[in-house]
């Protein structure tokens, strides 16, 4: 058994022009676990973020969203993983992975950053460690470098909108494994997951 569980991250773009779009995707999933367990987020200014505190399995669990753009999403997690001094092992980030499949969702410790700027902030902010947990949800690439930034920032059509939810449940079913600090069980049990229509796979 590894860390418990005490913080998941949802990363994204605030406001309510980004709310829907595939950049957001960290952020509906810590949204819609509050949603599940009837918390409520609220601003906290020095945190750069709104927080929401869960009684989850008899401990505490803390959900963050920072209120910074994506790129600088370490402002938030620095000083709030400072403040409460939070394992790095003890903390999940929730985020869109353009290297896997819109309706795979993945678990990862450790490891390198894959070249997403939102996890190389918070890396930068947590003293350049890379000893946290990622849930990594697929938005799928689009094909080219110079599409990147129009497909993350687009809306996720009706169709992938609903797979990347399945993709969602399935992560917050694993969510138990992930609390007890079974980080292996839970990836066995999610890593057979897929929502891929299989004429896509």
């Amino acid at each position: 058994m590894s860390a418990p569980l005490s913080l998941i991250i949802g990363i994204g773009n605030p406001g309510p022009q980004y709310a829907e779009t595939r950049h957001n995707v960290g952020v509906w999933f810590v949204e819609k676990l509050a949603a599940n367990f009837g918390g409520e987020f609220r601003e906290e200014k020095k945190f750069f973020g709104s927080i929401c505190t869960l009684n989850y399995q008899n401990r505490e669990l803390k959900l963050l969203i920072p209120d910074t753009y994506m790129n600088e999403s370490g402002k938030a997690v620095g000083a709030f993983v400072n403040f409460f001094k939070i394992p790095h092992q003890r903390i999940l980030v929730a985020h869109d992975e353009l290297d896997l499949t819109t309706g795979i969702v993945r678990l990862k410790q450790n490891g390198g950053l894959a070249g997403h700027n939102g996890l190389r902030d918070i890396s930068r902010c947590l003293a350049g460690s890379q000893e946290f947990n990622r849930l990594r949800i697929g938005v799928g690439h689009p094909g080219t470098q110079q599409e990147v930034t129009g497909h993350v920032l687009g809306k996720a059509s009706a169709g992938d909108r609903q797979v990347i939810n399945e993709c969602l449940d399935a992560a917050l079913a694993t969510l138990p494994l992930m609390a007890e600090g079974e980080w292996q069980k839970a990836m066995n049990e999610l890593h057979t997951f897929s929502a891929v229509p299989k004429e896509d796979q």
